[in-house]
């Protein structure tokens, strides 16, 4: 294959597939059929915990990201395990039919699980949409922005010169050349291996 990369040219979103307990980032979602009720599908890795949440739910939730989004919610939902974690802690959400939606957000599709595709890697859940609504208009972040603007967008500014601790769940810094023993983060309150040294 001579360049991967064209994938990140085909136009995906970036969203936040949400379910009952759970949620993670994901970029494959399309629009399947058109009407009152369209049916939408999203893959999502087999490795996933959400993955294992999906399969014992009927329901789930897609917000559309916008450029500006909060980098909190990207990290969140992005770069950590349901497993270890609650991601709603310190997200602020919304209920619709019983799925927390993002609020900083376009908006949400709230859908009816259907039918699911297996492959080698993912699963393809298909959901009827049964609730949508745009909170605002706002451009869409694609795959290929967030792609080109990650190291921005997730960039964590410290104070020059003295050693910081960022927990890689909330962005909290920690000053100090040590983290002490049983530090916990104040924020979202993961233990001290969730900190990287800066």
């Amino acid at each position: 294959m001579k360049n991967i990369k064209i994938t990140r040219k085909i136009t995906q979103g970036m969203y936040v597939l949400t379910t009952k307990e759970g949620g993670c980032i994901v970029d494959a979602v399309s629009q399947v059929s058109s009407g009152e009720e369209p049916f939408i599908a999203v893959a999502v890795m087999k490795s996933n915990y959400t993955n294992e949440l999906l399969k014992k739910n009927n329901k789930f939730a897609i917000s559309i990201l916008s450029q500006d989004v909060n980098a909190e919610i990207i990290r969140t939902f992005g770069f950590n395990t349901g497993r270890k974690i609650n991601k709603f802690r310190n997200i602020e959400t919304t209920k619709v039919k019983e799925i927390d939606v993002i609020k900083d957000s376009i908006g949400y599709i709230v859908c009816e699980i259907v039918d699911t595709i297996e492959n080698d890697t993912h699963t393809l859940f298909i959901g009827k949409a049964i609730e949508a609504d745009i909170f605002e208009e706002k451009d869409p972040m694609s795959y290929g922005y967030y792609q080109e603007h990650k190291e921005e967008l997730l960039k964590v500014t410290t104070k020059k010169g003295k050693t910081a601790w960022i927990c890689s769940v909330c962005g909290y810094i920690y000053y100090g050349e040590e983290l002490p023993e049983n530090f916990e983060c104040p924020i979202c309150k993961v233990g001290r291996e969730y900190f990287k040294k800066q």
